[in-house]
């Protein structure tokens, strides 16, 4: 016997004993021990509408097959070798001759959809409201008498509007023509697409001409509701695409961020900048795991230490990058190119050597797990909302670096006229390894943001290193606000165009429309400034 059924049958020998419990008509099980398929799930129906604990232990002996019957057709509860029975309440030893209760396929649908409409009574919210979700996709018309007792004495909004929905779609199988038509009204308000396929079959024809829904007048509310249905689910998959568009954007912006420092304003072709971002990812996975070892209490403050330790380590590689390789190839684009594709190839491999080829897993705090449902069934992930303030908040940082501060000064004077700089004391190399390590180091706080949405691996940048550039030279290089444009751009256009054109299609339709404005305008969004100027 399961360990479950003696738990079961331990809970009913504690409730006797405290208490009598209430008898369930004999009318109603006398049907599970016969063979009428129909009258059993009839009954079925009829004792969940009971919704009492006694009728909830018949459901669940049923699910359990604990469910007995004795020669003269009484319904019994059998474990462990006692016996309970809910005609008068009683346990007592298993009597001879009971056979088990069959419970085929469609009946223990029936039993399992009535169980967990016994949650619609839970006294917690969540359950309740759980319950009510999924009943909204599977909603049957054996389980109305239950869900009208949840209407009853449900007291909050949010759950008693989901439930007259799912009322509304279990009358749809009503075989009274008014009820459904006034179903069919009601959901004229629905929110749930899975109802979609159950009121397009009530449209279909048979081969022989006839209507699945026989009454005219239910299917003129029937399409009226799809009509509703249908602009509902445009106008969700619209704010779906313009919000995934933003949180697209804002990942294409934090990955080209950096390169519109390295390549925009010093006209480095950093061709390792995807392994930066790479660097800035493995370095939150670093300190991931030493919060695990060391601070698990504090785990979900792990992104605090992440964040600069990711700037500071990639700023480290990229400071290097510049004072070992790149300072000997200023001026020479071709050679600069080879160099970092080969310093990316080095990156990558070091990174294998050391955490392993395969992807490692870099999990989401407490607080940016879960997300927000708006419009009904549109779900906005709180990483992607984070991520995309994050880039706003890095854009902003940068641009009071180079604006507001010694170093922006000297910055933007030696990319404007190097030197005159040089000749009014700038230190031009030390300006240089300054301004490739920042945008070295804001690669590293993109890798953190990617981090966040997936996982992390060796070839991480190589996804990102080719849209990087698209971006920078679309929104003009050197140009920090032109950035921003193409990046939410692009990410706008690739979302709205993936429908239609597919992924790989959609990114050559773009690349085609990037070649085509560049030659039309070779400036970009904004006008070029800095030394290529020169």
């Amino acid at each position: 016997m399961r360990l479950s059924n003696k738990f079961y049958i331990a809970f009913l020998l504690c409730t006797h004993a405290l208490s009598a419990i209430a008898a369930i008509d004999a009318a109603l099980l006398k049907p599970l021990t016969g063979d009428d398929p129909d009258a059993r799930i009839a009954a079925v129906a009829k004792i969940a509408a009971l919704a009492s604990p006694e009728a909830q232990q018949v459901l669940n002996a049923l699910k359990n097959d604990s469910a007995y019957s004795t020669p003269d057709g009484e319904f019994l509860i059998v474990a462990d070798g006692k016996a309970f029975h809910p005609l008068n309440g009683q346990i007592s030893e298993t009597p001879d001759g009971i056979d088990g209760v069959t419970v085929n396929n469609r009946l223990r649908a029936v039993v399992d959809g009535a169980l967990s409409g016994f949650k619609l009574l839970s006294p917690e919210r969540t359950v309740r409201l759980s319950a009510a979700l999924e009943l909204q996709k599977s909603a049957a018309i054996e389980q109305i008498p239950l869900i009208e007792i949840a209407i009853a004495k449900e007291q909050d909004d949010e759950i008693l509007a989901i439930l007259k929905m799912v009322m509304a779609s279990a009358n749809l199988q009503s075989p009274d023509a008014a009820i459904r038509r006034q179903a069919a009204h009601a959901l004229a308000q629905t929110r749930n697409a899975s109802l979609k396929p159950v009121l397009q079959a009530m449209l279909e024809k048979s081969a022989d001409g006839l209507y699945a829904e026989p009454d005219e007048a239910v299917r003129r509310e029937v399409a009226a509701t799809l009509k509703a249905l249908d602009s509902h689910l445009a106008l969700t998959e619209f704010v779906g695409n313009l919000v995934y568009g933003i949180s697209l954007g804002s990942v294409l912006l934090l990955a080209a961020l950096g390169l519109a420092i390295t390549f925009g304003l010093m006209g480095i072709i950093n061709m390792a900048h995807g392994e930066l971002l790479m660097i800035g990812a493995y370095t939150t996975y670093v300190v991931q795991m030493l919060f695990r070892s060391y601070l698990p209490a504090a785990l979900d403050a792990y992104l605090i230490v992440a964040l600069p330790a990711a700037f500071i380590v990639a700023a480290a590689v990229g400071i290097a990058l510049e004072r070992t390789v790149i300072r000997w190839l200023y001026g020479r684009p071709l050679e600069t190119l080879l160099a970092t594709w080969g310093i990316s190839l080095m990156l990558m491999q070091t990174v294998r050597s050391i955490f392993g080829a395969q992807n490692v897993e870099v999990a989401n705090p407490s607080w940016m797990s879960g997300g927000v449902t708006v419009l009904g069934s549109l779900v906005l992930s709180y990483n992607r909302i984070v991520i995309v303030f994050f880039s706003l908040l890095v854009v902003l940082a940068v641009w009071l670096i180079l604006n507001k501060t010694r170093l922006g000064l000297f910055v933007r004077a030696v990319m404007q006229n190097r030197r005159m700089a040089d000749c009014v004391g700038v230190s031009t190399a030390k300006v240089d390894m300054m301004t490739f390590g920042l945008g070295s180091g804001i690669a590293g706080l993109g890798g953190v943001a990617l981090s966040q949405l997936g996982n992390v691996g060796p070839d991480l940048g190589q996804s990102y290193i080719v849209d990087s550039f698209m971006v920078v030279v679309l929104g003009g290089v050197g140009q920090l606000a032109g950035t921003v444009i193409a990046a939410f751009g692009l990410g706008e256009v690739n979302k709205f165009l993936e429908p239609f054109a597919g992924a790989v299609m959609g990114k050559i339709f773009i690349l085609i429309f990037i070649i085509i404005f560049i030659q039309r305008r070779p400036q970009g969004l904004f006008a070029l400034k800095g030394r290529s100027v020169e």
